[in-house]
């Protein structure tokens, strides 16, 4: 059985102390109050060993609601340059690739997944997907998940 991850908004005042404190590091790193992690966990007094297992899962409530990350998932005719021209699209619109996933085409046809940050978007998601949807390569879209508003 798959672990489902969950998110809670809790408050930092009945949050554990390494929790606090390694939000405290990400902050002085952040500032650059501190220029190193060694810097900012002697700073805080917390262990590195504390601050990497927390890292990576705790954030401020307001850089999550600032984010605005999305996943496309699309089925694309195999053409030369039909990647290229989709990115340049999404970049054209603004949004910052971070990840993109292409499976091996069969019958001419390939998956794509990419997750964009669309934060500095020019325009909506609806008409960044109304442009993708116009290419002629582009058989389907579908939107996967978005924190997009």
């Amino acid at each position: 059985m798959e672990h489902e991850e969950k998110f809670y908004l809790v408050r930092s005042d009945v949050l554990p102390e390494s929790i606090r404190k390694t939000m405290e590091v990400k902050e002085l790193l952040e500032r650059g109050t501190a220029h190193t992690i060694q810097e900012a966990v002697r700073k805080v007094d917390l262990s590195r060993s504390a601050y990497y297992k927390y890292k990576d899962a705790v954030f401020p409530f307001q850089a999550m609601v600032k984010e605005k990350i999305i996943t496309l998932f699309f089925l694309l005719e195999d053409r030369a340059g039909t990647l290229s021209n989709l990115l340049k699209i999404a970049s054209d619109k603004g949004c910052n690739v971070l990840t993109i996933h292409q499976t091996i085409p069969i019958q001419g046809r390939a998956n794509v997944t990419l997750s964009l940050d669309a934060s500095q978007i020019n325009g909506t998601i609806d008409q960044l997907i109304h442009a993708l949807k116009q290419l002629d390569f582009v058989k389907r879209v579908d939107i996967l998940s978005s924190g997009a508003q």
